[in-house]
């Protein structure tokens, strides 16, 4: 089992906090035998294309040092050309802000994730594949539909540098709004796509979002399968009261709301929609989704 890894990373992950943290991380990493090789990016996206051009020449070990965005982009980057050849594996220092992927493992963060690269412990996991209507993109954590996405949407276009602050007037603006509609998907080749109204909708490979909500608590990494779960149309007070469930995953058991496991999903939109793709905030219009199944190999 090789020992070298290329180490992708994101200085200003989680606001700088990564390049503060990120050189006691390594030589943590480096002192336990772990040998390195550190790539840097410098833009949206160049995370993909560093990943991207080192699996072509041959690279399989990778190390995401940032947050959600950073092991984000790498996946993109080895996806599609990994599919059907060899298997590469991701590991990760999660020196971000959200860091959701790794809570599936243990409440540790950085500590757990430097200890199973010491050890070595790896993990099959499915990869998700989204197609759209202007290309195809991968994720290992979730996608977000409703509410959650328009959260983050309107933090980062409305109030993207006020910190939480900003988290907060998002949160607020769109508890105003809260507008709750149809997202219409048909699971497992249904013959009437699902045209109710809801809060949210989320299709998930791990468990966790947003670092700590535990949004899909029956989901499995490895088990070939899309975890749905949706929530209908509750109101402002129901949704105020019921919040705690979704850090504890008792929301699901909520009379709104449901899950299914589906190994393959349709959209009927008739339109873009914001949608939230492991951290990353874009408007797409979804057209299927389904599972190339232990696809990566994680270290966690």
């Amino acid at each position: 089992m090789s020992r070298r890894f290329l180490a992708v990373l994101n200085r200003a992950a989680g606001g700088g906090r990564c390049g503060k943290l990120v050189d006691e991380a390594l030589g943590r990493l480096r002192a336990g035998g772990i040998e390195l090789e550190l790539a840097e990016t410098s833009r949206p996206g160049h995370a993909s294309e560093i990943a991207r051009e080192a699996y072509a020449r041959g690279q399989r070990n990778f190390l995401a040092v940032g947050g959600d965005g950073t092991s984000y982009e790498i996946v993109n980057g080895l996806f599609p050309q990994a599919e059907g050849g060899e298997r590469p594996t991701l590991g990760f220092l999660p020196l971000g802000t959200g860091n959701s992927f790794l809570r599936d493992f243990s409440e540790r963060g950085l500590e757990h994730a430097t200890q199973a690269l010491l050890s070595g412990k790896r993990h099959a996991c499915d990869v998700l594949r989204l197609t759209h209507r202007d290309g195809v993109l991968h994720y290992i954590n979730l996608l977000s539909m409703g509410f959650a996405a328009d959260v983050a949407a309107a933090r980062i276009r409305r109030f993207k540098n006020m910190g939480e602050l900003g988290y907060l007037l998002a949160l607020f603006v769109c508890l105003a709004r809260l507008d709750r509609r149809a997202f219409p998907v048909r699971l497992n080749g249904d013959a009437q796509a699902d045209q109710r109204r809801c809060l949210f909708l989320t299709f998930n490979n791990s468990k966790f979002t947003g670092g700590k909500m535990m949004i899909a608590p029956k989901a499995e990494i490895a088990d070939g399968l899309i975890e749905y779960v949706r929530w209908g149309p509750i109101g402002r007070l129901g949704l105020l009261r019921n919040l705690p469930g979704l850090y504890d995953g008792t929301h699901i058991k909520h009379p709104l709301a449901e899950r299914h496991a589906a190994k393959h999903i349709e959209f009927a939109l008739d339109a873009p929609v914001d949608v939230m793709v492991d951290g990353e905030v874009l408007r797409l219009q979804c057209e299927k989704l389904d599972v190339l199944p232990g696809a990566l190999e994680v270290v966690a």
